[in-house]
């Protein structure tokens, strides 16, 4: 009996050693860039250098239909609970308010609160832009950067929801660099004091979401990259996507009346006559147009370059921990590139070196549509241009498939399900004695396997007036204030080829989808608006 249980102990202990994956839960990762193009990064297409999330793309998957919610704060909500922003008041509803300052239900709990019963241990770095404190969300400990509007100072960053400390002017600091440092010092801590135990970590880069603000060796790495401009940028792109096997569609043509979203009329004034609000042929700009556009594209570049350096400091630490290969990874992007031109925070000084902190720039609609490349549209439209996201997941104990392409559409409402199914965890029924209303996500993990495929029957969208639903290939799309048109995306993702006319059947078929949706959430946040304390409801009426 004792040789017995000794070589069950020793046993226990090699398959401890030599398959992590089969004896305890993986550790996962989340990393959010904002304003991300579709094709910005290498594996997707693009020219900047971002050799680690590449290599990550190599060692895993990489899912070519994968969606967000067209905006930062729905995404993110949509990420962390598993639910449509409008599910739980993180968005608006025709009939109900809902938004940046909508308050969740009490049973929309983040991710953090399903895996800490199971002995994980939960860590975010970044970006928050969620409702409530970080830390009550579920989280052991948390950078916030809340200082959106200038890389090169903390101010207004909290450690732990409390002030940072520190000075805000520090030398040398840099925010991309900041939520990296924050990030590893996590890891080592973990590796040091919890090691017996899984952990998740949210890590939410800035980058590359304006202002353009980039390191001045960063930004000399690509200054005069773009001086061809956007038209040749996404000829290239398009190319070396269709070479990749990410795309079947054509490439749409450059919409010269669509500018931004909003309109700023005095931040264009402010930042001279080099900007331009439409995208029209790079041969009708000036010389100076070009110039300054080829300038902006080159410090979002820098943006995108930096970060993927620090996602590797990030991986050599998981590495160095011995973390690395029961990691499941997932990189994505809150929203497509965006085409808005504005000036606030600090301001813009015309004569400060672009990039630098004096400076408020933004990469406007041109260099945005070569961003979302071969989509149309930008951030705040459910167009593909602004809703398409590129993730790439990589676990090399969990997915024996490497370099591959997933096309079973995917969105960031999966990741919640998806990481509860890889740690093996049941998610609760009710919370606090309240029951949990069903959750639209669908794990991935079907698609992690060799030629795997994720079943759903439907995806829906609703942002500032936008509206979209998809069902199989077919989606029904339309900007706000327009009429519905009617895209089969087998081979017309880049929607050039409006069906509505020949097909009011098969319109009126995915509207009501569309509309069917709208009532479920409708019925379900009026249920739970009523519950909100009215202190709640004021603030989500704004």
């Amino acid at each position: 009996m004792k040789r017995l249980l000794l070589l069950l102990i020793v046993l226990g202990g090699w398959m401890s050693m030599e398959a992590p994956g089969a004896t305890r839960p993986p550790n996962i990762v989340f990393i959010m860039a904002d304003d991300l193009g579709y094709s910005d990064l290498g594996c997707y297409g693009g020219e900047i250098s971002t050799p680690n999330v590449d290599a990550l793309a190599a060692g895993g998957l990489r899912f070519t239909q994968c969606y967000n919610t067209a905006r930062c704060w729905p995404s993110r909500s949509a990420l962390l609970t598993g639910y449509y922003a409008q599910q739980i008041h993180r968005d608006v509803l025709p009939d109900l308010p809902g938004g940046g300052q909508g308050v969740r239900q009490k049973w929309a709990r983040l991710l953090p609160d399903y895996l800490r019963p199971a002995g994980y241990r939960s860590y975010h770095s970044g970006k928050w832009h969620v409702d409530g404190k970080i830390l009550e969300g579920g989280f052991d400990r948390a950078f916030d950067l809340k200082n959106h509007g200038n890389y090169f100072s903390s101010a207004g960053n909290s450690l732990d929801d409390r002030p940072a400390p520190g000075r805000v002017d520090e030398p040398g600091y840099y925010a991309s660099v900041a939520v990296a440092d924050h990030a590893i010092d996590c890891l080592k801590d973990h590796a040091a004091h919890h090691g017996d135990r899984p952990f998740f970590h949210y890590v939410a880069f800035t980058a590359p979401h304006f202002p353009l603000h980039a390191l001045p060796e960063d930004i000399a790495k690509y200054r005069d990259r773009y001086l061809g401009g956007w038209d040749a940028m996404r000829a290239a792109r398009f190319e070396r996507m269709q070479s990749l096997g990410l795309t079947t569609t054509t490439l749409s043509p450059l919409e010269r009346e669509v500018g931004p979203p909003y309109a700023f009329p005095e931040a264009l004034k402010r930042l001279g006559s080099g900007e331009i609000n439409l995208p029209l042929p790079w041969t009708e700009l000036t010389d100076e147009q070009r110039r300054f556009q080829a300038t902006k594209m080159a410090i979002h570049a820098a943006m995108v370059d930096r970060m993927d350096r620090e996602i590797g400091r990030i991986v050599r630490q998981l590495r160095e921990m011995q973390a690395f290969e029961n990691t499941l990874i997932f990189f994505a992007s809150d929203n497509g590139a965006s085409a808005e031109i504005m000036v606030r925070d600090g301001g813009h000084d015309p004569a400060a070196d672009p990039g630098s902190a004096a400076t408020y720039l933004c990469l406007g609609p041109g260099f945005s549509s070569a961003c979302n490349t071969p989509h149309r549209r930008h951030k705040t439209w459910v167009h593909e241009g602004g809703i398409s996201t590129p993730l790439v997941v990589h676990w090399p104990a969990g997915i024996p498939a490497k370099g591959e392409l997933r096309k079973s559409p995917a969105h960031l409402i999966d990741f919640v399900p998806t990481a509860l199914a890889a740690a093996g965890i049941e998610k609760p029924r009710e919370w606090m004695g309240e029951p949990i209303p069903a959750a639209p996500g669908k794990s991935l993990l079907p698609g992690f396997q060799k030629d795997g495929v994720v079943e759903r029957e439907s995806l829906w969208w609703l942002h500032d007036g936008n509206r979209a639903v998809r069902v199989g290939d077919w989606k029904l799309v339309a900007a706000k204030g327009q009429p519905w048109a009617l895209y089969d995306l087998t081979n017309d993702r880049a929607e050039q080829r409006n069906l509505a006319a020949e097909l009011p059947g098969k319109v009126s078929e995915l509207e009501k989808v569309w509309q069917g949706q709208v009532s479920d959430f409708t019925e379900l946040a009026q249920k739970t608006m009523a519950e909100q304390p009215k202190a709640e409801k004021r603030k989500a009426a704004h």
